[in-house]
């Protein structure tokens, strides 16, 4: 073997060495085309996802997070829809809690690959989501929203903490409840004209100590709808409270 031989030999056995040496890496689970859409509730946003969204781009999902106006049911499911027209394969439609509501009426692309329920509405048609859990027992978060002058309810900061979010650290429920969205009454009032649930494959995540939806009502829609079930022991925002639980739901839908 000749010397030019004998250093090539070296190098080779030297980039082995090196890459042997680095740690083990999750080798992405999902088609890198598909695409994960978070579509946010009520008294939020899409920083929601914050701790989900790394959690599903390390997988090698692309993610896009919904920026709704809770202006009306109709301008959310629009905002909605425009982000899944944007994406180029198949999609994965997550909504938490009034999200739920938007997803049911804006899933019916073919893109979409599977719907993921948060701790969120599952209406039929014909349903409107002020009325939906009459038969339950009231929540004791929606006993406290308030209306502005225009109509627009809100949640306190003191029921943010207690209701919303009671699983979160003191300074992330605050960061909630100064940084919510308000959504227009008028969306509470909307009948759902389509329910996309019927033709796609369901999961749904139930939060058992949701003060702001019936857990009994969440399981009830969630077998209505015949989804895979996850039942999580957290508040109304498990993606905040419990994000590595409900990126895994995620995760399964779109391995499907």
């Amino acid at each position: 073997m000749n010397r030019t031989s004998i250093s090539t030999a070296l190098f080779a056995s030297a980039v082995l060495s090196a890459v042997a040496a680095l740690p083990a890496q999750a080798a992405p689970v999902a088609d890198s085309g598909t695409t994960v859409v978070l579509v946010h509730g009520a008294f939020d946003d899409g920083s929601s996802w914050d701790k989900v969204i790394p959690l599903l781009q390390a997988k090698g999902l692309k993610v896009v997070a919904v920026q709704n106006p809770l202006t009306s049911l109709e301008d959310d499911v629009a905002a909605t829809q425009r982000v899944v027209d944007a994406q180029t394969g198949k999609v994965v439609l997550v909504g938490h809690s009034w999200g739920g509501a938007v997803i049911t009426q804006a899933g019916t692309s073919d893109k979409i690959k599977a719907l993921v329920y948060v701790a969120a509405f599952a209406p039929s048609e014909g349903d409107v989501i002020g009325s939906i859990g009459k038969d339950y027992p009231t929540p004791p978060g929606s006993i406290t929203l308030q209306a502005d002058a225009a109509g627009y309810l809100s949640l306190p900061a003191a029921s943010v903490k207690l209701n919303f979010a009671q699983d979160l650290p003191a300074a992330a429920a605050n960061l909630i409840a100064v940084t919510q969205g308000p959504i227009n009454s008028k969306a509470f009032g909307t009948p759902i004209t389509v329910a996309a649930w019927k033709n796609k494959p369901n999961y749904f995540i139930v939060s058992a100590k949701d003060r702001m939806i019936s857990p009994d009502l969440e399981l009830a829609m969630a077998k209505k709808i015949g989804a895979t079930t996850t039942t999580l022991q957290t508040s109304h925002v498990p993606m905040l409270s419990q994000p590595k639980a409900v990126a895994d739901v995620i995760i399964a839908a779109a391995q499907r």
